[in-house]
């Protein structure tokens, strides 16, 4: 593809560095260090954006455990230790080393396209004190509203700066980017997530959308929001991911009436043979289990680490993160949650019984969603609304917490306040009329 360089894979020359798959976790590995050399346990090296931690000679990632694999306190140390990063990069300005800036927009929205246009050219204008290289989507390459030549026309400089990204490119080399900026609603910066699977680079969200849960920046002032980002920082909100990994039922010789409930947590879960792993996907807002086209309510079978906790007869099962609070989970009447609770909600869709409510669980917990062998029919999976797939009977989805959260852009010192506001603005959170007070009578 015309642009499209593959990185060259530097490594900063520190002694005795440890290999992490993104920079949250080499803040985590600095947190850890600087534990051992001072006991006052602060941050140290907060301010230094990991960029040598680049894939393998062979184009691979280091191979990390899947987070369904770690044993409870693994799963634990890895949660804790991401919210504690969390709190701490909340109340500091992260200042990065930005040099390749990754832009995502509607590629099919007229008007974002000239938003996307407007800021590639202030991004690539001479007047900035680095030359940044900019990545748009790749379709955008010959679009007519964007007039990629027209833009490389008003200064040869331009040349080579401006270049195009594929979801090839984001999969296999998400490191190129240090920087992302979003240009719409929740559901690009859905796709941003969807895109890094892995690696997050910082995503800074300007709301040009029609909620705004995630995009908390004004279009209009861009460029003092993006010069104070480059210049003195920013603020970056953890948000918690799912991994859910897609598990096939094995088939087997013999004909015997197979068990989900005891392949899993009965006297043949020891058996690696039941079933194999096909996907994983890292999710933002929720995995999704219902009846697809199917005519008839589905059968569910809901386990928590190594207990079956219920059979459920409905349309589906949503299990959201604290951030999809407000997505699918709201719509099935789950509840709300602020973005830093570290929880599972779990919610039916139009469950057939008067008494399911919906639960909320540790993100220490591992949920396994499947299909009983003698349901019905089959159900079918969704991951934040994407790449929907059937479940046989046999089939089950594993959702845990993800050791890779997605790094979002906040506002300075305004985290609480803003979800608070952002539920009541679009949501009209307990909207009503106030009631008027007595007028005391007073006797003449």
């Amino acid at each position: 593809m015309n642009g499209l360089d593959t990185p060259k894979l530097t490594r900063k020359k520190e002694q005795n560095r440890t290999n992490t798959a993104c920079f949250v976790h080499q803040l985590l590995e600095n947190e850890r260090k600087a534990k051992r050399a001072a006991k006052n346990g602060r941050l140290n090296d907060i301010a230094e954006y990991r960029k040598g931690d680049k894939e393998g000679e062979d184009g691979a990632l280091d191979s990390d455990k899947h987070s369904r694999l770690l044993t409870k306190k693994q799963l634990s140390d890895m949660t804790w230790g991401v919210r504690e990063l969390s709190k701490k990069l909340g109340s500091l300005r992260l200042k990065l080393k930005v040099k390749a800036v990754f832009i995502l927009t509607k590629a099919h929205d007229e008007d974002l396209i000239g938003y996307t246009r407007e800021i590639t050219g202030w991004l690539l204008s001479k007047e900035r004190a680095t030359p940044y290289i900019v990545y748009v989507q790749d379709v955008l390459e010959h679009n007519h509203k964007f007039d990629a030549a027209g833009l490389l026309k008003e200064d040869p400089s331009y040349e080579g700066r401006l270049k195009y990204w594929s979801n090839e490119l984001c999969e296999r080399h998400p490191q190129t980017f240090d920087f992302a900026i979003s240009l719409g609603g929740d559901g690009t910066v859905l796709y941003a997530s969807w895109l890094f699977q892995r690696i997050v680079p910082p995503v800074l969200s300007f709301a040009l959308g029609s909620l705004g849960f995630l995009t908390k920046f004004d279009f209009e002032e861009y460029q003092e929001t993006l010069t104070t980002a480059f210049l003195e920082g920013v603020t970056v909100s953890l948000r918690l991911r799912f991994e859910g990994t897609i598990m096939r039922s094995s088939k087997r010789t013999e004909e015997t009436k197979r068990d989900l409930v005891e392949e899993l947590i009965g006297e043949e879960c020891d058996n690696n043979h039941t079933h194999k792993p096909e996907k994983s996907h890292n999710i933002l807002n929720e995995v999704v289990v219902d009846r697809g086209p199917n005519a008839t309510m589905s059968s569910i079978e809901i386990f928590g680490d190594d207990e079956h906790f219920t059979t459920v007869q409905a349309d589906g099962v949503c299990v959201a993160t604290p951030t999809g609070s407000t997505a699918y989970n709201l719509a099935a009447g789950g509840s709300l949650c602020h973005p830093e609770n570290p929880v599972i909600l779990v919610s039916a869709i139009c469950a057939h019984t008067l008494s399911f409510r919906p639960i909320i669980l540790p993100d220490t917990v591992v949920l396994r969603i499947g299909v009983p062998y003698d349901a019905r029919t089959s159900s079918w999976a969704s991951f934040d609304g994407r790449e929907r797939v059937e479940l046989c009977p046999g089939d089950y989805v594993t959702i845990s917490a993800s050791r890779y959260p997605f790094a979002n852009v906040m506002p300075q010192g305004r985290r609480s306040e803003d979800w608070v506001k952002s539920i009541s603005r679009t949501l009209q959170w307990n909207s009503r009329q106030r009631q008027k007070s007595f007028k005391e009578w007073q006797d003449q």
